[in-house]
């Protein structure tokens, strides 16, 4: 049964579509590494940034996940889990920050080269493939 949180940062914005698919898949794949190490993952940026909730290229937007993303995790005391191998975005940066402000625990983690590889083919198998 998974007992510990942790809060998720990976990067999301991108300059590009494709940049930001990217850094989504990148980001569910490191939601399946702490479910599958018995934790309990939080990631405002894949939750919050869903079609229909909030527009990560709108400021006020971003900052209201942000800060509600923070909010929550402040309150769960939640270890900040950094994966690094796309790099640390200024959001992320600004998430590691806060937790080390906050006397959080911030550990740091890769997926390693071929991550993509067993996300593509969940998703090609997953049952709302079509939908998400």
């Amino acid at each position: 049964m998974p007992s510990k949180f942790v809060d998720i940062e990976s990067p999301y914005s991108a300059p590009t579509p494709d940049g930001v698919k990217l850094n989504i898949r990148y980001a569910r794949a490191a939601v399946t590494d702490c479910l599958r190490r018995g934790e309990i993952p939080y990631a405002s940026h894949l939750f919050f940034t869903q079609t229909g909730i909030l527009d990560d290229n709108v400021p006020k937007d971003r900052e209201i996940g942000i800060l509600a993303g923070k909010e929550m995790i402040e309150k769960l005391g939640a270890t900040t889990v950094v994966y690094t191998d796309l790099g640390i975005s200024r959001g992320m940066q600004f998430g590691i920050e806060a937790a080390l402000r906050a006397g959080r625990q911030v550990e740091y983690r890769t997926l390693g080269e071929e991550w993509h590889v067993e996300i593509l083919r969940r998703e090609e198998r997953h049952s709302h493939k079509d939908v998400w």
